[in-house]
């Protein structure tokens, strides 16, 4: 018997770095762990120890013989990855080690945002004593697209959190929620009062189409319908048209299958998560039947993960539906599912699919590749979208997808753009337009500013990606710290939060944030829910005021 790893892995390679016997791949310090899609074990190498369960901060990792029927396959899928990718020889260290204190006096660093980079970067900076994190984010709530991007019906993954809260509980620790840098305090007030800023902010814009019709009523990013349903309080008054039995989605990787789930599967279970009762009431008054996937190309090309497209299988009531027709793959392709088991996992999946019969009264999620919008329908609403068919130009060493000179109109009432997140400047720090991330190298931007996460590398990898980028981002700072590099603030803990209590004196912190939390779980246990989230703004911020601990300066730690 060997353990396997899930469909909730969130990469964040915790596991790895309990494994006795190396066999937990790829590793952060091979090339392809910033592109994995989660990690696999070597079935014939495993021991069977289960350290890697017990550090699993999502229990995505389970012994084989106590897998579910619906994750079987995810013992092969763990098997596939080491038929072109054997374990290697020998142990290799996680990340380099941190460098010990040097008696350089305590060290205080400003994280800008709450969400899974600058929850790694600051436990990872707490792993010294010499160091204080003041955590700044312009929401009343912490753990930016844990809580308000991951779906609901994956509540394995949010589980992460859990981890996060134990570097919270340091006295070495402060958090300021509904604080937003650039209003409340600004870049230069942040570098008089700390050694180095930490920004990770994450990518809070989403790319657009460019094609006629975008902005009509009925056309949204998938990005607000994901926040929507989740409860941001930035998005709850938005309302979606569902009215239709068909709804359109632009693009097909994860958040597009997240998308697609929450259209069209049993509302029942979804009264048993966290969607927001907003959402939730929606879904029961919804028509949508039909959720259709655009992909400009082929199956070896999706964008998708092999655990989110395993995953539909198991929607009771909806039917994947893929024309066969698609599944020919180009020479290029071809090579590559050859070369790449993950790759040949997806084709190999799609063609399972595409031979399911259709049953009578199911809802539908049809993927529809080399298919790209033209533009969007309609005069005062969304009716429909243009389709252009694309297919592929083989140049030899690159598979180049074209227009064929083919259209077909799709009817639809909702069309969900989600072709990607994009990051925005942040004031007073150098950033790339064309690429949508602040400029750095290896986490350095300039003297005392650094970015992890999305604002860093751009919107890729999963959760647990962030880790070993906010630890490479957080190495850099402790050595320029080390050495000396960073200029000595003016200003000390005490000083920062006297001029919070001037500024922002209504702002929420970590027994605020508490005290949301315990509502939100209580409110929950009543429903037979994780919890119930509270989406207005106003009643977060009174209820994690009326509970913040006072005096807020008198006990401030130096």
């Amino acid at each position: 018997m060997a353990y396997v790893i899930t469909q909730t892995c969130c990469n964040d390679a915790s596991c790895v770095a309990v494994c006795p016997v190396n066999c937990i791949h790829p590793s952060p310090d091979e090339p392809g762990f910033a592109t994995a899609e989660m990690l696999h074990i070597d079935p014939v190498v495993c021991i069977d120890c289960g350290a890697c369960a017990d550090a699993c901060p999502v229990e995505a990792i389970l012994p084989s013989d106590k897998l579910e029927p619906s994750q079987a396959r995810f013992a092969e899928i763990n098997a596939d990855y080491y038929r072109d990718n054997p374990s290697p020889e020998g142990w290799l260290p996680l990340a380099p080690s941190q460098a010990p204190p040097r008696g350089q006096g305590t060290l205080r660093v400003a994280v800008v945002g709450a969400g899974p980079a600058a929850c790694y970067a600051t436990q990872s900076l707490l792993e010294r004593s010499d160091v204080e994190v003041e955590m700044f984010d312009r929401l009343p709530t912490p753990f930016g697209l844990v809580r308000a991007g991951v779906a609901p019906d994956h509540p394995g993954t949010k589980s992460v959190t859990d981890s996060f809260e134990w570097s919270f509980r340091r006295d070495a620790f402060a958090l300021h929620l509904d604080t937003e840098i650039g209003r409340d305090l600004t870049h230069d007030e942040l570098l008089e009062h700390h050694h180095a800023v930490v920004y990770a902010v994450g990518a809070s814009a989403d790319r657009r189409l460019g094609i006629a019709g975008e902005d009509l009523p009925g056309s949204h990013a998938a990005t607000e319908f994901v926040a929507w349903y989740n409860g941001h309080p930035d998005y709850a008054d938005r309302t979606f048209d569902l009215s239709g039995e068909r709804a359109v989605i632009v693009g097909n990787g994860n958040v597009a299958l997240d998308v697609a789930r929450i259209l069209t599967m049993d509302v029942g279970e979804l009264a048993r998560t966290d969607i927001a009762d907003h959402a939730l009431k929606a879904l029961r008054n919804s028509n949508i039947r039909e959720v259709v996937l655009l992909g400009r190309r082929g199956p070896a090309q999706a964008a998708y993960s092999n655990p989110e497209f395993v995953a539909l299988a198991d929607l009771h009531g909806v039917d994947v539906v893929i024309d066969a027709a698609d599944l020919d793959l180009d020479p290029v392709s071809a090579r590559a599912a050859d070369e790449d088991p993950v790759v040949a996992s997806k084709v190999r999946l799609a063609r399972e699919y595409a031979q399911r019969p259709l049953r009578p009264g199911n809802r539908r999620i049809v993927f529809r590749f080399f298919a790209a919008p033209h533009e969007l329908l309609g005069d005062d609403h969304v009716t429909g979208v243009r389709v252009a068919r694309t297919a592929f130009a083989d140049t030899g060493d690159a598979a180049v997808v074209r227009p064929t000179g083919d259209f077909d109109d799709l009817p639809a009432t909702l069309v969900l753009r989600s072709i990607g997140y994009r990051g925005v400047p942040i004031p007073g720090v150098p950033f790339d337009e064309a690429r949508g991330v602040v400029p750095n190298s290896e986490g350095r931007v300039g003297p005392g500013v650094y970015v992890a996460g999305w604002i860093k590398r751009g919107p890729s990898g999963v959760i647990g990606t962030n880790k070993s980028c906010a630890r490479e981002t957080v190495t850099s700072l402790l050595a320029d710290f080390d050495s000396g590099a960073l200029r000595e603030p003016r200003g000390d803990r005490r000083a920062l939060h006297k001029l919070l209590g001037r500024r922002r004196p209504e702002r929420v912190d970590l027994d605020g944030w508490r005290a949301i939390d315990a509502a939100e779980r209580k409110a929950g246990v009543a429903q037979g829910r994780p919890r119930v989230k509270i989406t207005d703004r106003e009643v977060l911020v009174e209820l994690g005021r009326r509970r913040r601990r006072l005096p807020l300066i008198g006990a401030v730690r130096r």
